[in-house]
């Protein structure tokens, strides 16, 4: 059975933590900020985790 490939886009997008969990950006942040708060534009700057629900469709894109 040949090597399982690395979803290239998914692992540009997501990192694993030490405890293996996935970390992942805010969305949102990319463009159009000028009518956004600057407090708002600032929380999205935050990582966050990804939630149990995507976790084993992301794991299966980024085996370890």
């Amino acid at each position: 059975m040949p090597k399982m490939k690395t979803h290239r886009a998914s692992a540009k997008r997501f990192k694993r933590t030490g405890s293996g969990q996935l970390k992942r950006f805010q969305a949102y942040k990319g463009h159009l900020t000028g009518k956004k708060s600057a407090k708002r534009v600032r929380s999205l700057r935050q990582s966050g985790t990804v939630s149990k629900s995507d976790m084993k469709r992301i794991n299966q894109m980024i085996p370890k």
